[in-house]
């Protein structure tokens, strides 16, 4: 990924571990974070997933598991995935990343 100014995350590194279907980021600080491939593409960001005015994010479980096929990049602040599901129209922005964390973070410390 690409430089960002100074105190703001960003992705260093996107890695697929594809028999374990989870994404790991490894952030500029240096943590790192697992994401299932089926969580990603439940909170896919794209208007038809999660509907064109948003307020609140909603999950929209896969109809059966996906596979991560590709990573691509969006300018200096998002990635793009391809589905298994032929799903890609999701922009997932780095900020957007680091919510999912939080949101995951809190459903651990909460169980």
């Amino acid at each position: 990924m690409s430089s960002k100014s100074q105190g703001e995350l960003y992705p260093v590194e996107l890695r697929r571990h594809r028999e374990d279907k989870q994404l790991e980021v490894v952030w500029s600080d240096g943590h790192r974070r697992m994401f299932d491939y089926d969580y990603l593409r439940g909170y896919c960001p794209c208007a038809s997933c999660q509907g064109h005015m948003v307020r609140q994010l909603k999950f929209q479980p896969p109809r059966r598991p996906v596979d991560l096929l590709s990573i691509e990049p969006v300018g200096n602040y998002a990635v793009t995935f391809l589905w298994s599901d032929g799903h890609s129209t999701g922009i997932y922005r780095f900020d957007f990343l680091l919510e999912l964390e939080q949101m995951l973070e809190a459903a651990t410390t909460s169980s």
